[in-house]
């Protein structure tokens, strides 16, 4: 099976693209326990792995380790099997993703006490010998399916969203122009985000495939365990975060090792936080735009409050019901629910908001992300969002709101609500709970936030 496999990877070289950039085989893809993985390193694990997968046409990658999950995401690619990136790694998301596409397997680098069906754990990652094989030979074909991606549920059932290996590759040379205008080559990743979501995909397994970027194997959550990751890379070091682990960064107080700048996404950067976060660690904070079906396509830094810029090649061109996006990384345009205005010829753009999360009422116009905002704004209110339930028997979508605001009362949210927003857009009900059900990138899942209320 293994001389099989290896004829047929070199026979996609010729018409394939690198699976690897590399032009030296002491080049460092990761840090790992306080060691660099050099690129020989990284291969070797790679086609062991792949080598003793079973024939699937996919498998969910379930890795936490993101060393262990770049390895298993290239050995499942080399088969020709597409990686599943469920939004979560709860058994339900798994098992639903699993139940989707019938003889999948799934892979991880944990001993699970309750694994789902057909689960292959993963061998221990320890120093390979190097070799003197090389790895220049391996690519995939263009247009392989290498993720199915699916969205977080924000807006409703997670879609599963294919990409191919051409399609990373392209999307991927954006954000590269992007930072290396930022922070120059040559440098390291720390991302608090898991590799799972998309965001994370981009930024901290694809950068560190198809450039000369290193990227840390943890995944920090709490403030500490931040800057001691940021500690065990060189300079100069990107921290790839989001709004929420920026703001509980800050308000521990915890000092950071320089970083030459800070990419965020997943959720709006309010203008203040950015503000405060380039005076604070003294590096650009760079908001990217973009979507689990698009991929990223524009980049801004929050703290000027500027319009976004458009990568090279991408045009958008408003909808009644979105925006229509044209990208190197989409064979066909895909339509958001992003209201946009565009300004500079059609280069840069600045958000309206959501198609789904504009409201009427009553002849007058509002919208959830601007009642979002507001709520956040009164002073006590630590967290909250406000949202749209389900119609109801007479087809009213009534408004409602979730806060986390220790030894506030409802009543005196609301009121301090009536001072910016018309009354008909009040939340009724509003609830105060101890914290919102954000998931690993700080989003908010429909379904847990109807479950909340």
């Amino acid at each position: 099976m293994a001389i099989v496999f290896e004829s047929f990877q070199r026979d996609q070289a010729a018409h394939g693209l690198p699976l690897l950039i590399a032009d030296r085989p002491e080049r460092t893809v990761a840090w790992r326990q306080g060691k660099a993985v050099s690129a020989t390193q990284f291969m070797t694990h790679v086609q062991a792995v792949a080598a003793q997968l079973p024939p699937a046409a996919t498998a969910v990658n379930l890795c936490e380790d993101r060393y262990a999950f770049l390895v298993a995401f290239c050995a499942i690619a080399l088969r020709g099997q597409a990686n599943l990136l469920p939004s979560s790694r709860a058994p339900q998301a798994v098992a639903e993703v699993m139940a989707a596409h019938p003889g999948c397997y799934a892979v991880g680098e944990l001993a699970l006490e309750n694994p789902p069906p057909h689960y292959r754990h993963l061998p221990a990652l320890s120093v390979t010998p190097e070799t003197d094989d090389g790895c220049a030979w391996l690519a995939l074909p263009a247009d392989q399916v290498v993720a199915i991606g699916y969205t977080s549920g924000s807006t409703g059932v997670p879609k599963g969203n294919a990409k191919t290996w051409a399609s990373f590759h392209a999307s991927t040379a954006g954000n590269l122009r992007m930072l290396h205008a930022a922070v120059g080559k040559g440098f390291h990743v720390v991302a608090t985000v898991p590799p799972q979501h998309m965001y994370g995909m981009e930024m901290s397994v694809l950068l560190p495939l198809l450039d000369d970027v290193s990227v840390h194997a943890g995944r920090p959550l709490f403030p500490a365990d931040v800057a001691a990751a940021l500690a065990e890379v060189p300079e100069p070091r990107v921290l790839v975060t989001t709004p929420v682990h920026l703001r509980a960064l800050i308000e521990s107080g915890v000092t950071l090792p320089s970083i030459a700048a800070v990419v965020s996404a997943t959720a709006p950067m309010p203008v203040e936080l950015a503000q405060v976060a380039e005076q604070r660690y003294g590096a650009p904070l760079l908001e990217v735009f973009g979507s689990t079906e698009t991929c990223v396509f524009a980049s801004r830094r929050a703290a000027a409050d500027e319009p976004w810029t458009l990568f090279d090649g991408v045009q958008l061109h408003p909808q009644p019901d979105g925006t229509q996006v044209r990208a190197p990384q989409l064979d066909e345009p895909m339509t958001l629910a992003d209201i946009i205005t565009l300004h500079d010829g059609g280069r840069r753009f600045r958000l309206r908001g959501r198609h789904a999360d504009l409201l009427e009422i009553a002849g007058k116009r509002a919208s959830l992300g601007d009642l979002t905002r507001r709520l956040l704004s009164i002073p006590g209110v630590k967290d909250g969002v406000v949202f749209q339930l389900d119609s109801d028997a007479l087809g009213v979508q009534r408004i409602a709101a979730l806060a986390v605001a220790p030894g506030m009362h409802e009543q005196a949210i609301l009121d301090g609500l009536r001072q910016a927003v018309d009354p008909v857009f009040l939340p009724r009900p509003l609830k105060l709970v101890d914290g919102l059900p954000r998931n690993e990138t700080g989003k908010l899942p429909r379904a847990a936030l109807l479950a909340l209320l």
